[in-house]
């Protein structure tokens, strides 16, 4: 008898999409497809579209906690050995699932793996490849360079470590694979698995100061120290909110500068000498009107 694979779909008023949702996962040709979608008591025409595929998936349509609790009750409610959960607006690809399974029995020892994947439009339309890298833990820190559509794990290791951190709004996914990954490498499969949605009220776009500030704390408690990547992050994030005019270069780089400066002292307590070195590279090129924003330090 080979691997049985759960999906679970966390939903909350995205009845607009999640239709292309479901359907992306139920034509998998993978056998004994274990489907669940968890959803938080939409007032859309979710639940009508739920309805009508009844008896190809289980559904459960209750307020809950937010999308990792979603998420959790999905995983205790499924049995199968691979798990994996796709948003209410993202899309497999044809055949991934039958990959991720195949992988899976030819490599026992592994206890997760991802793969590539795409920037989706509203319309499915390809936008960008999702920035994707070979496994490196410490690297992972610092980029979040798994798309979440595109990572599997088996049941195992949900069993050793735990759920989701329910506490989670925005980068529940990233601590999990923060978690998980410091007991076990997880396996890249070269293959474009999943699209990931991008659209204007989307959460990770629309709540981008909230999303940095969530990630930067998480990082405190799981590694210990916010990489210097996600306090420049923040800034920009706080910066880019404020939709400044950017042909005023000097109002956009004292932004900037003072939020650069409040994430190292809230989440490092002090401000590294190296810091100041990239604040007199924004000024120079403030002064010489140029983008400032395109300085990475």
């Amino acid at each position: 008898m080979g691997l049985r694979l759960s999906v679970i779909t966390p939903s909350f008023n995205q009845g607009r999409f999640i239709e292309r949702t479901i359907e992306s996962v139920l034509s998998q040709d993978v056998p004994d497809l274990e489907y669940i979608v968890c959803d938080g008591g939409s007032s859309d025409e979710t639940v009508g579209i739920l309805k009508r595929h009844q008896g190809r998936l289980a559904w459960i349509s209750e307020r809950d906690e937010g999308q990792a609790d979603a998420i959790n009750k999905g995983i205790r409610a499924t049995r199968s050995d691979v798990i994996g959960w796709i948003n209410s607006d993202d899309i497999y690809y044809p055949s991934a699932l039958r990959s991720v399974l195949e992988f899976f029995e030819q490599h026992p020892d592994r206890g997760a793996l991802y793969g590539d994947a795409n920037h989706i439009d509203e319309m499915d339309q390809v936008l960008e490849p999702y920035y994707t890298e070979d496994w490196d833990y410490e690297r992972l820190k610092d980029v979040c360079f798994l798309c979440q559509p595109a990572v599997f794990f088996r049941r195992r290791l949900v069993e050793r470590h735990g759920p989701l951190d329910a506490r989670l709004r925005y980068c529940m996914d990233y601590d999990y694979w923060l978690r998980l990954g410091a007991h076990a490498p997880f396996a890249r499969l070269r293959r474009t698995l999943a699209g990931s949605r991008m659209y204007r009220d989307n959460k990770t776009i629309r709540d981008r100061v909230k999303v940095h500030a969530e990630i930067n704390d998480m990082l405190k408690r799981r590694v210990g120290k916010v990489p210097r990547r996600w306090l420049y992050n923040y800034a920009f994030a706080v910066v880019d909110s404020a939709r400044l005019d950017r042909s005023q270069p000097g109002r956009y780089v004292w932004l900037l500068v003072s939020s650069t400066v409040w994430a190292f002292l809230r989440w490092r307590h002090y401000v590294p000498p190296y810091v100041f070195g990239a604040i007199a590279g924004w000024l120079w090129r403030a002064y010489r009107r140029n983008r400032p924003e395109l300085y990475v330090p």
